[in-house]
């Protein structure tokens, strides 16, 4: 079933409001199995919003709609939605008691305003908002579904997930959807079709995506078959197929974090690890620390900035850094294993580089990283050539850090 999102409001239009209700919206419905195959925006015109959503429920079958459901003379979606779809607006008050309700909980009284956010277009089912007073709004009719939700994106997620993704579930009657997406790091997105495209045979009803970002690039496989069985089985076929060909990459399936898995690798093996960061600002240990319970394996970091800071903290020589410099693979090498010796851990993980804009050579361009690792039996480093672009080459040096620590654990060469 064709998608087209729309979002409304003059802010988003023009560039004032940064627009993440439309990511959210299409990423989670492409896990159910949609297709989205429109996203528009307009501003707050009834006549501009009549005209968008007409357009949009001719070319799609399901048109959600994020914006413009408040309570003010600006606020103008539903207004737009009787004229398309030539319907009343009706009062419900359960609607009402339950704007009042919220509004005597946080000790303050009701504005008379909010009283037009009872009011619904007729025949219109109602989705509840558990975080504000604008409630969702689903009109279905003719083939096909046309959903508002509320502009504020927390508003927005908790309805579309507790409350309208379960609904689209219902329209697939008949259809069974698999979704499964495998993470993978290490490998940049055409190296791994390189290796997925000469055996791959897709089934009818079965599609694979490779989405790409800083820190890898996730295989997402969806299947449509006419009962869950198989479409189970038509996913799993992909699946073993991917695992086959590119598994040393694969490190966790759907909402899987590298540092989450690489976390639960630690706190099996009963290992430690600790940090040296220099170009990437500690946020290594950020990362690996925003996942619960990292306290049992992540022991502490140093951010070694400066060159006095990596000799006297880390015992990297004043030769090494005379000689070869800080951005070298015998500097990352030495601050590895001076972080693992300074901690105690079974792993000591450095990262030095040029991060940029500035302070790149011809023989060590901006984007130059050495990220070191010591262990127990060896202490060796690697050299990277990333972008030019400062903070996704902090990003990528972090991610890249991170996945050697798994290969590490898990012997991958």
């Amino acid at each position: 079933m064709d998608v087209e999102i729309i979002t409304i409001g003059d802010e988003v239009v023009t560039g004032h409001t940064v627009d993440t209700n439309s990511a959210f919206i299409a990423r989670e419905l492409t896990e159910l199995g949609l297709t989205i195959k429109y996203k528009s925006s307009v501003g707050d015109s009834i006549e501009l919003m009549e005209d968008t959503f007409r357009i949009a429920l001719k070319r799609a079958h399901i048109v959600i709609a994020t914006g413009g459901l408040g309570p003010t003379d600006d606020d103008l979606t539903k207004r737009a939605i009787v004229k398309v779809f030539r319907r009343n607006l009706i009062f419900h008050e359960e609607i009402l008691d339950d704007i009042k309700a919220r509004f005597r909980k946080r000790g303050l009284e009701m504005p008379a305003l909010n009283q037009n956010q009872a009011l619904l277009p007729q025949g219109a089912i109602f989705f509840p908002n558990k975080l504000g007073s604008a409630v969702g709004i689903c009109i279905a009719e003719e083939g096909r579904v046309f959903i508002a939700l509320p502009g504020v994106p927390s508003e927005m997620k908790q309805i579309l997930t507790d409350e309208v993704a379960p609904y689209l579930r219902n329209l697939h009657i008949g259809q069974a959807i698999k979704v499964i997406k495998l993470r993978t790091t290490g490998i940049f997105e055409s190296a791994l079709a390189e290796l997925i495209m000469p055996g791959l045979r897709l089934e009818s009803g079965v599609r694979l995506a490779y989405l790409p970002s800083y820190s890898g690039v996730d295989l997402r496989i969806i299947a449509t078959a006419s009962d869950d069985a198989e479409a189970r089985g038509k996913v799993n076929t992909v699946v073993k197929y991917l695992e086959a060909v590119c598994g040393k990459y694969i490190f966790g399936r759907d909402n899987d974090t590298l540092e989450s898995t690489v976390g639960k690798l630690l706190r099996e093996r009963k290992q430690t690890v600790a940090v040296a960061e220099s170009c990437t600002g500690g946020q290594m240990g950020m990362v690996l620390t925003s996942v619960e319970g990292s306290s049992d394996y992540f022991l502490g970091g140093i951010m070694a900035y400066a060159n006095q800071i990596k000799t006297a903290q880390l015992g990297v020589s004043e030769k090494i850094l005379a000689t070869d410099g800080a951005v070298s693979e015998v500097s990352a090498i030495a601050m590895a294993a001076g972080i693992r010796e300074k901690f105690g851990s079974t792993f000591g993980v450095s990262i030095t580089g040029i991060a940029g804009p500035d302070g790149g050579t011809e023989a060590k361009p901006v984007g130059t990283v050495f990220i070191g690792i010591a262990t127990p039996e060896r202490a060796h480093a690697k050299k990277y050539q990333f972008g030019i672009d400062r903070e996704i080459n902090r990003t990528r040096a972090t991610f890249t850090a991170i996945e050697l620590v798994r290969r590490e654990i898990l012997g991958i060469g």
